[in-house]
């Protein structure tokens, strides 16, 4: 018998569970589908999940708090056609970007920080799918 594995999502332990909240559905467009704040929340974007838990809540397990420039080697990696288009739209929103859309090797990408300082970086055509402008 073939177990089968499957990601649903991942959870971010963050500062402020509100304000994550607010970054993910008002600027994003996340969906908040579960909303127990301040200890935790519960995002969807298509089939995905990511979760938000406070750091009160996370240091009950043990978790050691990590500063905002630790969390950058973390990525929420999303992917769009028209990563050009996105930036604007997502600058007009008051989306800050740490490095606006350029070409890798691998893709087209740009990258901000939410307000714990994770790294989200949007990118052109699916994973492992990338289609970069030339």
């Amino acid at each position: 018998m073939k177990t089968e594995i499957r990601l649903e999502g991942f959870t971010l332990t963050v500062n402020n569970v509100k304000r994550s909240v607010d970054f993910y559905t008002k600027k994003l467009g996340f969906e908040c589908v579960m909303n127990a704040a301040p200890h935790f929340a519960m995002l969807r974007m298509g089939g995905s999940t990511i979760g938000l838990l406070a750091w009160t809540e996370a240091k009950k397990d043990g978790a050691v708090k990590t500063t905002a420039k630790q969390n950058r080697g973390i990525h929420v990696e999303l992917t769009t056609d028209d990563l050009d288009g996105l930036y604007l739209k997502l600058k007009k929103k008051g989306v800050k970007f740490h490095t606006p859309p350029h070409d890798e090797p691998w893709e087209r990408s740009a990258t901000a920080f939410d307000p714990d300082g994770y790294a989200v970086e949007f990118a052109q055509g699916r994973r492992g799918k990338n289609k970069t402008k030339k």
